[in-house]
């Protein structure tokens, strides 16, 4: 990594299972990332102000309710109505693939799903990240 990137790691919504949130927000940390884990229950308001607050490079969200075509988008929203537009969102739960197409189509830049080697997903996380320095 060319340097420590800040992220956001949120349960957006009503889904109350925070166990793969905090695995991923532990690997980011192993991995040497900033990472700030916003909690339960985060209204998608919320977590763009915490990116705000955060100066975060990245946003990760993590849902296993099913609303991910409604909460994804709209956090997605309030971040470019806050100046965030730029900001990396990407995902994590139990999203079926057709889901997975239609949140990339809308901006999410990858969504993870069960089984997902850790390793991979900050791999991916700081490259994307490092090639966005670069631009």
């Amino acid at each position: 990594m060319k340097r420590p990137y800040r992220v956001i790691v949120a349960k957006p919504g009503l889904d109350g299972h925070d166990r793969g949130a905090k695995t991923i927000s532990r690997a980011l940390r192993d991995a040497g990332f900033e990472v700030v884990y916003t909690g339960l229950h985060q209204s998608p308001e919320q977590i763009a102000e915490a990116a705000v607050q955060e100066d975060a490079d990245a946003v990760g969200l993590s849902l296993l309710s099913g609303a991910h075509l409604t909460l994804f988008p709209r956090v997605m929203s309030e971040l470019r109505d806050r100046g965030l537009a730029d900001v990396v969102v990407f995902g994590g739960g139990v999203i079926p693939a057709a889901d997975i197409v239609v949140l990339k189509e809308q901006g999410v830049a990858a969504i993870f799903t069960p089984g997902s080697p850790l390793r991979d997903i900050t791999r991916w996380l700081a490259d994307t990240l490092d090639a966005k320095e670069e631009e």
